[in-house]
């Protein structure tokens, strides 16, 4: 089982609560959890990343186990203690502004 932490916005937009957990068949990567937090809640399609592409959206952040996973491919297998849900996957709504 696989805990996600999600920003107020995509909260408010998929209406869940803060933490979800999700069943992710192996191998469990960021898009492979993406990919079944988008099947749970439909809302949240294409508004963490592009629908097109895959790509991650530029405002949205991924954090493990106090790692930035931001920059790493799509593809990149979550670290072992969020596989045994011990740690969340964390999605941050980055604050861009002046």
């Amino acid at each position: 089982m696989i805990r996600v932490v999600l920003p107020y916005h995509l909260r408010l937009l998929a209406k869940t609560p803060e933490e979800v957990a999700l069943e992710v068949a192996p191998p469990v990567t960021i898009a492979s959890t993406l990919d079944a937090l988008e099947a749970a809640w439909p809302p949240l399609r294409g508004a963490i990343r592009n629908p097109q592409s895959g790509a991650r959206r530029p405002l949205v952040r991924f954090y493990a186990c106090r790692r930035d996973l931001s920059a790493g491919p799509m593809e990149t297998i979550l670290p072992d203690s969020v596989l045994t849900g011990e740690e969340p996957l964390l999605i941050v709504g980055a604050i861009a502004g002046g």
